[in-house]
């Protein structure tokens, strides 16, 4: 099952076009005004960052001033992983706290280096983002592979572990790390662990009931919410049959195919087609299956970066069939 946020096919695209495609050393002059300034230190222990607290040296913030030394130079020995964030934005609110948590993870064979888009634009520039999210790899001095979008925790780990296996002999730092036993070791969550385990399973009902628990305890976890919303989607929709969209087709009344069909559109990556679908149901409808029909949509629309183009005309379109 696909996850419409940071697709494999846009993460790929995004892989592509950095690749060797980026100048990394152009920001350099740019950062050497009159008041330069001095590198940005390491987040300490006790310093809060927007996602949540890190270790000494895991986390660092880094602007236009400091991004040769903090992003290009130290990529030479470890690999630096850039987050590129801002503060309005939701979906990095969510995927921060897991770059955060992973990079203290790591003790030292990786460094997550945020940046602040808004205050920050032409590094975001430099890469060519479209929208954020968007992280980027960066190992000797040049970008090696990238995604955009909140991924689920899961495909983070196993991206940074091809990134790590694939950097090792080049970047001495990762051995350096792995030798010294990784610092400071973080243990997993292991609520997050069992809801995990049950969704890689297919016990998408365990999953669900175990992210529950968690938010009945932290109602604001946003990394428990997003990774609900997704158990919730994909259950959906891999009980929608393969005739889904069929014969939501053949009945345009059928409230309860129109949405399994939606869901089943935008699982096999034609949101455009799962949105239009529910708003004509939501001009057709009034009432209480109008709200079924509206909720089901604004879930969906939770999947995907708030910046995604094709979220934003739909929003659009959705409240000019409700008003």
């Amino acid at each position: 099952m696909t996850h419409p946020r940071g697709s494999a096919s846009k993460t790929a695209a995004l892989s592509a076009a950095l690749s060797g495609a980026v100048d990394l050393s152009a920001l350099k002059a740019r950062a050497e005004a009159p008041q330069k300034q001095p590198p940005a230190p390491p987040r300490p222990a006790d310093g809060p960052a927007p996602g949540g607290p890190a270790p000494t040296g895991a986390v660092i913030d880094v602007t236009e001033a400091t991004f040769q030394a903090e992003v290009v130079e130290r990529s030479l020995q470890q690999l630096v992983v850039v987050d590129l964030w801002a503060e309005w934005c939701g979906p990095c609110k969510q995927l921060s706290p897991v770059l955060e948590r992973l990079a203290a993870e790591s003790g030292g064979a990786w460094v997550l280096a945020k940046v602040d888009v808004d205050a920050n634009p032409r590094i975001a520039q430099l890469f060519g983002a479209q929208s954020i999210p968007t992280v980027i790899a960066i190992g000797g001095g040049q970008p090696v592979d990238a995604f955009s979008g909140a991924l689920p925790e899961p495909e983070i780990r196993k991206w940074l572990g091809s990134l790590l296996d694939a950097l090792r002999d080049r970047l001495p730092g990762i051995k350096a790390a792995e030798e010294n036993g990784g610092g400071v070791e973080v243990p997993e969550d292991p609520r997050f662990t069992e809801a995990e385990e049950a969704f890689e399973r297919g016990d998408f009902a365990a999953a669900q009931a175990a992210y529950e628990r968690i938010l009945d305890v932290e109602p604001a976890n946003e990394e428990a919410k997003t990774a609900l919303a997704q158990v919730k989607f994909t259950a959906r929709a891999e009980a929608a049959g393969p005739d889904a969209i069929a014969k939501a087709d053949a009945d345009p009344a059928d409230l309860d195919a129109q949405l399994a069909a939606a869901d089943l559109e935008v699982a096999g990556q034609q949101p455009e087609a799962g949105f239009a679908r529910l708003i004509a149901a939501v001009r057709r409808t009034a009432g209480d299956e109008r709200n079924k029909v509206r909720e089901h949509l604004v879930a969906l629309f939770e999947l995907f970066d708030s910046a995604d183009e094709r979220v934003m005309k739909a929003r659009r379109d959705l409240a000019s069939a409700l008003y």
